[in-house]
């Protein structure tokens, strides 16, 4: 099941390099127009079918991911603004963050799919 699925609209000038440094990207909706641009990812309006869980996987272009852990706020985040910051490999310390496990970090590419999904 398809619980969130959106195209990266806007690369941030920032964003790759900032997820080579702190391993973790921010995602949110295009409509948001945040004030830090350059450090987001910025995507299509989507829509949270289900809360995301430990245990659901990611998928961003080509990478696959397993969530491991939600931040108290990132579902309500996503449902309001699209917005939540993705930590790959490491602890989500924030309300807002989502921590991901995979073999490295995904690129991030003009046009690629962000799906969160449940195998069950």
């Amino acid at each position: 099941m398809i619980k969130y699925e959106v195209k990266m609209t806007s690369i941030g000038k920032d964003a790759q390099t900032y997820l080579e440094s702190n391993s973790s990207f921010i995602l949110i909706d295009e409509k948001i127009r945040p004030a830090l641009a350059d450090m987001v990812v910025e995507h299509s309006v989507g829509e949270l079918a289900a809360d995301i869980v430990a245990g659901d996987k990611l998928k961003v272009g080509k990478s696959e991911f397993e969530v491991v852990k939600v931040g108290d706020a990132a579902n309500k985040n996503l449902r309001e603004e699209g917005h939540c910051t993705i930590v790959v490999n490491m602890d989500a310390t924030m309300p807002g963050q989502i921590a991901v496990k995979g073999v490295r970090p995904p690129r991030l590419r003009f046009g690629n799919v962000v799906q969160f999904y449940t195998e069950e």
